[in-house]
């Protein structure tokens, strides 16, 4: 565009010409909004200095539930909807003061609860495999990038809701630390400080761009790290879960890569106390329970699985079984694991095993999708709760064909550096950009 080689209106054309014929495959889009973004990437072309619009008519698409004006704050069903946003959410405006172009909105599990994306109306679909879910609750955002209906995408993260759908399409994907970017949501929506917004993306360094924006930031090139001491952990949080083969393959490889890089790489475990776990899901019921009644939901139109999860979440909640403390108390054990440890960099598994089917989980009980959850994601929640900031690499394919990743963890200020790192890691083995197959026809 900025060699006049083509147009933000021919880009966006292409976009949703690619948008209509592949979206029935993998059902990213809740929403799209063809003739308005059409309209807005002539005024993108009428700019007299795409130079200083560094996402100039790049189109992108925001998660759900999070405002957009002129469309419905999904949430993720019809019994959570918000009605149409009448202004956007700041960090929206943000994008298109860079000069993206918003297509829509994309699909998530209902309140951004789990772990895979599905309602009524469709199961979102991974485009590595049809067979296997683009995860969640940012499971849109990444089914759209990882088949090329756009190259960036909006999502935000509660316990893992960015990391985990980057896994599972094989993206860049990272959530920020606590405090770094506008949460904007209402306070039962960020769920007691757990949500953070980011951003999904084919390539660290378009992460790193899309991450600039976000934060108000005139993007600069990555300062390449010096030598680290990284600490390389299996372990699991969840007492009894372990990685499959395909994922300790996975930590394995990028340890080597890491390795090769410069640094050194430590076998080293956070500690993860047995309360963490139950305080952590004690947390997430609770998140469900506040936000359901904060916006006084009809408790009898949400899912079951939901239902049952905000009932618990009261009866947490009213017993103060919720503690701020409690976050707190891991906070400082997880800040001494890096300082007393001297490491720069913690790396880990982000799933213990493959996708979950995409299937309808909706229409199975909670306890089905609370073992599935837990036993497939295990490793990104500790690291919401801490408020510390955390990405996810690929790096390279499993032994059944789908994305492997890995997740990069640093102390609290070390974005830039996680970038840095997963750039050195990019470059010494880069990754498949899109899943096979896509995009088709662009």
């Amino acid at each position: 565009m900025r060699r006049g080689d083509t147009s933000a209106t021919e880009v966006v054309a292409d976009h949703l010409d690619h948008l209509r014929r592949t979206d029935s495959q993998v059902s990213a889009f809740r929403s799209v909004r063809a003739a308005e973004a059409l309209a807005e990437a002539e005024k993108v072309d009428d700019q007299p200095d795409l130079g200083n619009l560094p996402l100039a008519g790049v189109p992108i698409v925001i998660k759900e539930n999070t405002a957009v004006a002129g469309i419905p704050t999904w949430n993720g069903s019809e019994a959570a909807s918000e009605g149409v946003a009448e202004e956007d959410h700041e960090l929206v405006r943000r994008l298109r003061g860079a000069g993206a172009v918003v297509l829509g909105t994309s699909r998530m599990p209902e309140l951004g609860l789990w772990g895979s994306t599905d309602d009524q109306s469709s199961v979102t679909r991974n485009p590595w495999s049809l067979e296997h879910t683009a995860g969640g609750s940012s499971g849109g955002s990444a089914a759209a990038v990882s088949a090329g209906l756009v190259p960036i995408a909006h999502a935000n993260d509660g316990l893992g809701s960015v990391r985990i759908p980057a896994a599972c399409c094989g993206l860049i994907g990272l959530k920020p630390g606590r405090g770094v970017l506008p949460v904007g949501f209402s306070e039962a929506g960020q769920w007691f400080g757990l949500v953070e917004h980011g951003i999904l993306a084919t390539t660290v360094a378009d992460a790193a761009l899309g991450f600039a924006v976000l934060g108000g930031r005139t993007p600069q090139p990555l300062t390449q790290p010096g030598r680290l001491r990284v600490a390389v952990s299996l372990r699991s949080p969840v007492d009894g879960v372990r990685p499959d083969e395909g994922n300790r393959t996975a930590l394995h490889t990028a340890a080597k890569l890491l390795t090769d890089c410069g640094h050194d790489t430590v076998a080293a475990d956070p500690r993860y106390p047995t309360s963490l776990g139950l305080k952590g899901m004690a947390t997430w019921f609770a998140a469900a329970y506040r936000v359901a009644e904060e916006a006084k939901l009809d408790r009898s139109q949400l899912q079951a699985r939901t239902r049952r999860h905000v009932k618990l979440g009261e009866w947490v909640w009213r017993r103060g079984y919720v503690q701020e403390k409690d976050r707190q108390v891991f906070r400082d054990l997880s800040l001494g694991f890096f300082t007393d440890g001297g490491f720069d960099v913690l790396v880990t598994p982000v799933l213990a095993r493959a996708p979950l089917a995409a299937k309808d989980w909706h229409r199975r009980g909670w306890m089905s999708n609370l073992m599935a959850n837990i036993r497939y994601a295990p490793y990104p929640a500790p690291w919401n709760i801490t408020g510390f900031p955390a990405l996810t690499v690929p790096v390279g394919v499993r032994h059944d064909g789908l994305p492997a990743a890995v997740q990069l963890v640093g102390p609290p200020g070390t974005e830039l550096q996680l970038l840095a790192v997963a750039g050195q890691m990019e470059l010494a083995a880069p990754w498949r950009r899109y899943a096979p197959g896509y995009p088709q026809g662009m």
